[in-house]
């Protein structure tokens, strides 16, 4: 038995290394962000736009929905062509260019999107666009352009102006593009994409030639730990590839171990939880329970996320994260003023008179409070395991998409647990050692303040802990 669990702990660690990776990688910018590039050229005659849209896995999946016609559950060429027509005339109509005041009417002389093979067997979109608009650009004038395309979307916003044949005396716009027209994203700017929505030029006249410039040098990109991304890349083979016990095996492994890496990184509780056991004497079973809870919530959360997403192409899944990010910080606002309030009725009890409490209330009181910390930890999906989902039942393998979305919230729950366990042996041993006999009974006065004063801390901490995660949820609006 030892050396079959030794043999799974070394697939688990080692498989990520040795199953060859597969060629798509997770998208740098998000699997739900939508990249937009918007390049101007000015000649004396009018404005062109070369405008690009790179748009990940789940946007892309609801863009493959309304590009299907008649519903038939595949896209054809003419289908994308037809799609790709719509959506540049739609972003000709949010693409607002003025020269001298006058703002300029389109014309889309080339609309074209294409799907190319993502992860998790889902596909990315490109959108490529050519916009031309007549102006006179032989006297000085100012130039403006805002773009309000897709806007309420996250992701990468670039645009770059160049003179051809008129001279540029001022401009808030690059000449390059710093992503390479969104085929090459800069690895130092990931966690700060820009975000350009507008520009202003400022031209004096004729001028010399436009000189394309070589955009800058990105250097390599990353979407995470590579070990976290090889080990999402290799489950998502899973999906598309053939099926043998070994094979699916592996698979549960490392989903489990993804859920346990998604749930280290910061948020989902665990902050809350220490809190929460500091605060009152947490039991194993209390840290079963929040485990428990953890995995419900994250698996029905994917579930219903997966399905809003499939059915409905107009909601941006980045948004329904936001809302479920604030109502998970929500969640622990009323875990932590629940405490809160608990603990000041206890304290003035204690110092007013002595008498028999009844212990079924607090025990109800107990039990919501677990059930919030685990609702809190859970309910934001790990956007890996939803692209597993989705890929999945594109596949016509919904079932074992299913099983491995279980497994990353039965790998967020094991962390979850194993943090709620060592927090209670601790908080066991720290109670012992200041409030214990012997030689350091000294500290046992200290300690008995120290632990009278803890319930009203804790559950202090935890209200500021939860009001953060709105906070820093509705930021990212």
């Amino acid at each position: 038995m030892k050396k079959l669990g030794m043999a799974v702990l070394l697939a688990t660690v080692i498989g990520p290394v040795c199953w060859p990776a597969s060629p798509a990688s997770a998208h740098p910018l998000g699997d739900f962000s939508v990249n937009q590039y918007a390049g101007l050229t000015l000649r004396p005659d009018g404005v062109g736009v070369a405008a690009v849209v790179d748009v990940a896995e789940i946007p892309a999946l609801q863009d493959k929905t309304r590009a299907d016609a008649d519903a038939g559950g595949t896209v054809s060429g003419a289908e994308l062509t037809a799609y790709g027509q719509r959506e540049c005339l739609a972003l000709a109509g949010s693409l607002a260019v003025t020269v001298s005041g006058q703002r300029l009417e389109w014309t889309v002389p080339e609309a074209r999107y294409e799907l190319t093979p993502g992860t998790g067997g889902l596909s990315t979109g490109r959108l490529t666009c050519s916009l031309t608009a007549p102006a006179e650009l032989t006297a000085p004038a100012t130039v403006t352009v805002e773009n309000g395309y897709r806007a309420d979307r996250v992701g990468w916003r670039e645009m770059t102006a160049v003179g051809d044949g008129v001279r540029v005396t001022a401009s808030t716009l690059p000449v390059a593009s710093l992503s390479g027209q969104l085929r090459s994203y800069p690895a130092d700017l990931l966690s700060s994409a820009l975000d350009v929505r507008s520009g202003s030029i400022e031209v004096s006249g004729p001028g010399a030639a436009a000189v394309p410039a070589a955009p800058p040098g990105g250097g390599p990109l990353s979407a995470g730990p590579a070990w976290l991304t090889g080990a999402q890349n290799r489950v998502e083979e899973v999906l598309g590839g053939r099926l043998d016990p070994l094979v699916v095996g592996l698979a549960f492994a490392l989903a489990l171990l993804l859920g346990a890496g998604h749930a280290v990184l910061p948020g989902h509780g665990k902050t809350v939880m220490a809190a929460y056991f500091a605060g009152r004497r947490g039991r194993i079973r209390d840290a079963m329970a929040i485990g428990g809870t953890v995995t419900l919530a994250h698996t029905g959360g994917v579930l219903l996320m997966g399905l809003i997403l499939s059915t409905s192409t107009a909601l941006a899944g980045e948004q329904v994260l936001r809302v479920l990010g604030v109502v998970s910080g929500l969640l622990v606002v009323a875990v932590g003023t629940g405490m809160l309030v608990t603990a000041r009725r206890t304290h003035a009890h204690h110092h007013g008179h002595t008498h028999t409490h009844h212990h079924g209330h607090a025990h109800t009181h107990h039990r919501l409070n677990l059930a919030g910390i685990g609702l809190a930890g859970g309910l934001v999906p790990s956007p890996s395991a939803l692209v597993v989902l989705l890929g999945a039942i594109g596949l016509g393998r919904a079932g074992l998409g299913f099983a491995l979305v279980v497994a990353y919230g039965a790998g967020m729950a094991a962390t979850l647990t194993g943090t709620g366990l060592l927090l209670s042996a601790a908080q066991h041993r720290l109670g012992h050692l200041f409030t214990g006999a012997g030689r350091l009974g000294a500290l046992s006065g200290l300690g008995r303040r120290i632990a009278a004063s803890a319930p009203t801390a804790t559950a202090a901490l935890i209200v500021v802990v939860g009001v953060g995660i709105s906070a820093r949820t509705l930021a990212l609006v």
